[in-house]
């Protein structure tokens, strides 16, 4: 019998949960991880929302399935018929949506069989977000109690809109920003301390919903016969995170479960990316992978056959807020970033609005230079990225490598950044902001 895949994700966590060594108050995803199989370098394949997802649910980089900005704004997919459900209903999967999806501006416009949860509301607002999740979890719990005789196996896409801005108000029997450090590169203040225990308490709202659903698929025997993925789509929503090609805003949680799975109960340090979960869905489930699939399977690794499966994962940005086009490679132990933008101050608009933004601005953020074109970092002595190597002639060769690598894997992935230059079309009626605008809800808009 085929497992059932429930793909549970959350907006904006990077890897900021107790698995990954983060004083945060996740302690549900904690017991979850320890029954499961943790990827600690895991990697997206764009660092903001829509294109993000894309890629984990098509197998193809966001320049392959045109997801090249953000689905609220105007972006889109190709084909959706490529998106994981559909290519699983083809396959006798039943296809369930509940709460955030994010690859489409209309959420019936993806093709599952079953919507369950409440409908969308002004997100945005902290008492609304948190409504919406519990409630989204609930419905998934009625949802999995009354079909679990169902014999038909399902996909199910469970997205929490936790952890994504505005964040809630610190609860101090949760988390006292007093004695919190802010993420790095932010530097530590009261203004980004109080930023990050609301970024701390939203995973704690999150977290509090896993458990009901992790509890609901434990009581309803879908341990037994699923396989059940915890991810996120980036890094967190501060300043050098989210929308970068930094470790901080390409890195994200990925834990695994399956019944059977040798690595369950285990970390693995493997570099992998979110384009391989898909070829990994396909051959647990003895499906053919469709032949578009850039990822490759991880189940060498979860089956603890071999210790690594890839050499290097790429990742790139285009739309977010504004156009911000960039391209990178990274393996074990070096990171090669390529901006193709000819601006080298800080693009305002894609830094989500904050505490830790406007603290930044206060300060000289919009006035700041030097955001270089190309990058070269060596991880193993700079895991913070902070030395660019482009110009040190003892990393030459390893810079001239990479900079081939990476134009090798432009080209057999057909990037319109080859065709097209610095600026690749926007389709139309997708809502830009300029690129000295400073909020992206500015009605700052390119024309």
């Amino acid at each position: 019998m085929k497992y059932n895949i429930i793909y549970i994700h959350t907006h904006d966590s990077g890897r900021y949960w107790s698995p990954y060594g983060y004083d945060v108050p996740t302690p549900n995803v904690m017991e979850f991880a320890k029954k499961s199989t943790t990827f600690r370098n895991c990697f997206c394949a764009g660092p903001t929302c829509s294109p993000s997802r894309s890629g984990l649910l098509t197998g193809t980089y966001p320049h392959q399935n045109g997801m090249l900005g953000l689905a609220h704004r105007g972006f889109a997919l190709y084909d959706y018929h490529d998106h994981i459900a559909n290519y699983l209903k083809d396959s006798g999967f039943k296809s369930v949506l509940c709460g955030v999806q994010h690859v489409a501006a209309h959420k019936s416009t993806i093709g599952y069989d079953t919507i369950v949860g409440t409908k969308d509301k002004d997100l945005f607002d902290p008492v609304s977000m948190e409504k919406w999740d519990r409630d989204n979890a609930d419905a998934l719990c009625t949802y999995l109690q009354k079909t679990k005789s169902e014999k038909k196996p399902r996909f199910v896409s469970m997205g929490f809109f936790s952890t994504h801005r505005k964040y809630p108000a610190p609860d101090p029997s949760v988390v006292n920003a007093d004695y919190i450090h802010a993420p790095f590169p932010i530097a530590d203040c009261p203004e980004t301390r109080q930023d990050m225990a609301g970024y701390c308490q939203s995973a704690h709202i999150f977290d509090e919903c896993f458990g009901k659903v992790v509890t609901s698929l434990e009581q309803n025997g879908y341990f037994e016969n699923s396989i059940i993925l915890l991810t996120t789509d980036h890094g967190i929503a501060f300043p050098q995170m989210k929308c970068t090609l930094y470790d901080t805003g390409i890195g994200v949680a990925c834990i695994v479960y399956y019944p059977g799975n040798h690595a369950n109960g285990t970390v693995c340090d493997a570099l992998v990316s979110q384009l391989d979960i898909f070829p990994t869905l396909c051959e647990l489930e003895g499906l053919e992978k469709p032949e578009r699939l850039q990822g490759v399977s991880l189940l060498p690794l979860l089956e603890k056959k071999s210790a690594a499966v890839r050499k290097e994962i790429f990742a790139e940005i285009n739309y977010h807020a504004a156009y911000e086009p960039a391209r990178c490679v990274r393996t074990d132990r070096y990171k090669y970033i390529r901006r193709y933008l000819a601006y080298d101050k800080p693009v305002l608009s894609n830094i989500d609005p904050s505490l830790s933004k406007t603290m930044l601005l206060s300060n000289g953020l919009a006035e700041k230079k030097g955001v270089a074109s190309e990058m070269l970092f060596d991880l193993l002595f700079d895991p913070c990225e902070r030395i660019n190597l482009i110009n040190d002639v003892s990393y030459a060769s390893c810079a001239a490598k990479m900079s081939a690598d990476l134009d090798d894997w432009m080209k057999k992935t057909a990037d319109p950044i080859l065709t097209y230059g610095a600026r690749i079309p926007k389709p139309d009626g997708a809502v830009v902001n300029t690129l000295s605008c400073i909020n992206p809800k500015d009605l700052d808009y390119e024309l």
